[in-house]
């Protein structure tokens, strides 16, 4: 038996160890089966060289609890440790025994799948445990060892009686982690954080009731056994070839990592990349609708199939955090901690191969079945706008994809619309104005009379269509979007209609100021146009740019630094309209100042401005009207 002090360079590490090592203290089960996950990985490797001969018997970690006891044990059967690597690798903070693996094995074993790299997972045990004990055997001849720390620098090493290869942690859980001798709450953890390990992870047993023979009797009752469980699926989809897996292979992974989400993803898009780097991964577009506020980390990041977040902001861009799946690769660098990512280069290559990768799949996916993605496309627009919106690559790659649709369900790329409305659709300095509405009910009558005169009418109705449309516009040349109740609209409607006036001008100018009498409370400034005479008497027309400045700044960005705009609107008063020459040529002022309250009402609800006192005033004066 032998004793003495670990080495260690700083006073008081465990104290640290216990209160800042990691951020959340129930990662110290998954560190420490990461090590019995490597223990047992090296030794498959080992194997495969011929260094270990034989049958190498069970490989699998077993997870027990003791709450008597008030013990967790983590044990596994793989290569061990000897009592000398014992002092070198666990009386040596952060001497990491896997990368001195890799080192000496460096031809073969960069492809092992060996997780551990820097040293400090085993001490996780510390934060949750007032003592820790290591039993273990190495694949090598020689006595088992005993090591026993109670989480200051003192520590004993003594031989053991353990007969068989591996290594068994007992950890002595404090009265501060008592939460840790549950079973429900260790499953939760193995689950969050081990549910794809490439080792088998037993965890207690389960009852199994076996399948009655065909030739059962009617009465004959199933037998019900009692099996080891085993919490983790080691070959998890994302680790096998494109090839292999069929689309029913896909969905089911789906419903494996999402147990509790009904609804089945639209696609896939699976990552496969070896060079300059290694990732793995497998991405699903879920049905997202319009719906930016949708609960986003739900990519996971995995290290060698070793859970480390669910924040995977850096690596992957953040329009597409919005999807769900995962992604594996050992060369995301990882802080001591595994929970936060570094920045520098490879993330930064990482995060432009994803979405080149997402880019082609959507791309081919249009080509393959125009029909099908157009159907899809509500469901999927709001991360393909985003996408446009924030990263200048994919912005240039979904110009052959992105699409957009008309009020009619019509459906064109950004080159199609253009070819179908230059001859149709231009200002007078030839610009083409692309009308467009953002509800199709609440802009109905807008949408009607521009349709009556030819025009197509896009739907664009995704909550941060303002911001792409300003990028829009600031890529292409000699165009302009105009929403369709916009006062730029309302020009590009009349502009070949050339409508005379049924108003002298001398009526105009007696008209304009009774109007402006009546309104001057909503702030409106009063237009007077020669419209159609079956458009509304009053038609309230918005500023394009402060209407869209507004609609910006809701979203964020746009107007934030204007401050909180207030709804500007133009009354434009159809001097065509039976109505309007009735307000001219009443005798009546109190007559007058109803037909003129009723025009703007009428104006106000087409734009759904309409509501509370102001409507049931509206209901009540429409009864006496007609009265």
């Amino acid at each position: 038996m032998s004793t003495g002090k670990i080495n260690v360079a700083v006073e008081n590490i465990f104290p640290l160890i216990k209160k800042f090592l990691y951020s959340d203290h129930e990662i110290f089960l998954r560190e420490l089966i990461s090590n019995a996950t490597d223990a047992t990985t090296k030794l498959q490797h080992l194997s495969s060289l011929g260094e270990i001969k034989g049958d190498l018997g069970a490989q699998h970690i077993e997870i027990k609890i003791d709450k008597k006891g008030k013990k967790l044990h983590v044990i596994d059967q793989g290569i061990g440790m000897t009592e000398e690597e014992v002092q070198k690798y666990i009386n040596e903070v952060a001497f990491s025994g896997a990368e001195e693996f890799l080192e000496q094995y460096k031809d073969s074993a960069k492809d092992s799948g060996i997780i551990g790299h820097f040293g400090l997972g085993f001490y996780s045990a510390f934060m949750v445990s007032e003592k820790v004990e290591i039993i273990t055997k190495s694949h090598k001849d020689g006595p088992a060892s005993r090591w026993v720390c109670d989480g200051s620098p003192e520590y004993t090493l003594e031989l053991a009686d353990k007969t068989t290869r591996g290594t068994e942690i007992i950890l002595h859980i404090d009265k501060d982690s008592k939460e840790f001798l549950e079973e429900a709450r260790i499953n939760e953890l193995l689950n969050k954080y081990n549910k794809f390990m490439p080792i088998p992870i037993k965890f207690g047993t389960r009852e199994e009731t076996l399948p009655l023979p065909k030739d059962a009797a009617k009465d004959a009752k199933a037998e019900t056994i009692t099996v080891d469980n085993f919490i983790n699926n080691p070959d998890p989809a994302w680790t096998k070839k494109p090839a292999d897996l069929k689309e029913d292979d896909y969905k089911s992974f789906y419903r494996e990592l999402y147990p509790m989400q009904f609804e089945e993803p639209l696609f896939n898009i699976h990552l496969n990349v070896d060079y300059p780097f290694n990732l793995t991964g497998i991405l699903y577009f879920p049905k997202l609708n319009n719906d930016l506020n949708v609960q986003k980390d739900r990519i996971q990041l995995y290290q060698n199939q070793v859970f480390v977040t669910d924040n995977v902001e850096g690596i992957v861009p953040e329009f597409l955090t919005l999807l769900r799946g995962v992604i594996d690769s050992p060369d995301i660098p990882l802080n001591v901690s595994r929970s936060y990512l570094q920045a520098d280069g490879a993330v930064k290559k990482i995060s432009n191969y994803i979405t080149k990768k997402v880019a082609d799949k959507l791309s081919s996916l249009f080509k393959k079945d125009r029909k099908g993605f157009e159907e899809k496309w509500n469901d999927i627009k709001v991360v393909i706008e985003y996408g446009m919106l924030s990263e200048d690559k994919f912005f240039d790659k979904a110009e052959s994809f992105a699409l957009f649709p008309t009020t009619d369900g019509e459906f064109f790329t950004f080159k199609e619309l253009q070819e179908t409305i230059k001859d149709t659709q231009t200002d007078k300095d030839d610009k083409l104005i692309i009308l467009y509405a953002s509800n199709a009910e609440d802009q109905h009558s807008y949408i009607t009379q521009a349709k009556n005169k030819g025009y197509k009418v896009l739907l664009l109705d995704s909550p941060i269509i303002g911001h792409l449309i300003q990028k829009l516009e600031g890529s292409k040349e000699n165009i302009s979007f105009v929403r369709v109740d916009g006062d730029t609209a309302e020009n590009l409607i009349k502009k070949e209609e050339a409508t005379l006036s049924k108003l002298s001008e001398k009526e105009q100018e007696d008209l304009k100021p009774i109007i402006e009498a009546v309104v001057k409370e909503g702030g409106y400034t009063v237009q007077l146009e020669a419209m159609d005479s079956q458009a509304l008497p009053f038609v309230l027309t918005q500023p394009e740019f402060m209407r869209r400045m507004k609609e910006m700044q809701q979203t964020g960005g746009g107007g934030m630094m204007m401050g909180n705009m207030p709804d500007m609107y133009n009354l434009v008063v159809n001097t065509n309209h039976e109505l309007t020459n009735e307000i001219l040529t009443t005798k009546t002022e109190k007559k007058r100042v109803r037909l003129i309250q009723q025009a703007l009402d009428l104006a106000k609800l087409s734009q759904n401005l309409l509501k509370g006192e102001a409507l049931t005033q509206f209901i009540q004066r429409s009864v006496d009207l007609i009265k």
